[in-house]
C-alpha cells in the first residue's frame, strides 16, 4: 500500500469542498477539485475521495475511481453524519474494501446551481412536507427537517473523526 498523495473532491455549494480543505489541512496533503487533479496528479494516483450525495449517487465518485486510486471515499450529503453508508456504498458500488464515510453538509438552495435548484426547488418542500406529516420522526429526521427549512449548516471539524482516525491508522501501517 502506498501513502495518500492527495484529496479529490466534486462540491456544489461549497460544503464538500469545506471538508476537503480540513482534512487536507488535518493531514497535510494537496487538496484538489476534480478539474484540477486531471491537470496535477497522474494517472493511479492514491487519493481520498470526497463527493456530494444527488439522490443517493456519489457525483464525480465513477470517474475518479476509473482514474485514480480511490482509497477511501466521503460522501457529503443532507442525512447525519454516519448514516446510510450501506445504502450509497451500493448505490454507488464502493467496493467493500473502500472504507466510506457519510458526512452531513449544508443545506442552501440559493447556493445549488443549474438543474439541482431546479430539482430541490421542488424536492425540498415534498421532503419537508412529508417529514412534517410524519407522526413519528426519528431525531435523524427532525435534523433533516430543520435544515431544508433554515437553510442550514452542519459542516463540522467533528464529523471528520472516523475518516481522520481511518487516515491515522493508514499512517501506523507505513
Amino acid at each position: 500500500d502506498e501513502p495518500m498523495q492527495a484529496i479529490l473532491y466534486t462540491s456544489n455549494t461549497g460544503s464538500t469542498a469545506r471538508y476537503a480543505q480540513m482534512l487536507g489541512q488535518r493531514l497535510d496533503l494537496p487538496v484538489y477539485s476534480a478539474k484540477e487533479a486531471a491537470k496535477a496528479l497522474p494517472r493511479g494516483a492514491q487519493v481520498l475521495y470526497l463527493g456530494w450525495l444527488m439522490a443517493g449517487g456519489i457525483k464525480g465518485y465513477k470517474s475518479a475511481a476509473r482514474r485514480y486510486a480511490v482509497r477511501a471515499v466521503c460522501a457529503v450529503g443532507m442525512s447525519v453524519t454516519g448514516a446510510r453508508t450501506d445504502e450509497v456504498r451500493a448505490q454507488n458500488a464502493v467496493p467493500q474494501d473502500v472504507p466510506l464515510f457519510t458526512l452531513q453538509g449544508a443545506y442552501d438552495i440559493t447556493k445549488l446551481r443549474g438543474p439541482y435548484r431546479l430539482l430541490m426547488s421542488m424536492m425540498g418542500p415534498m421532503l419537508a412536507k412529508s417529514l412534517l406529516e410524519k407522526p413519528d420522526r426519528t431525531p435523524e429526521e427532525d435534523d433533516m427537517l430543520a435544515l431544508l427549512q433554515n437553510n442550514g449548516d452542519r459542516v463540522r471539524p467533528e464529523n471528520l473523526a472516523a475518516v481522520l482516525d481511518w487516515c491515522a491508522a493508514q499512517r501506523e501501517e507505513h
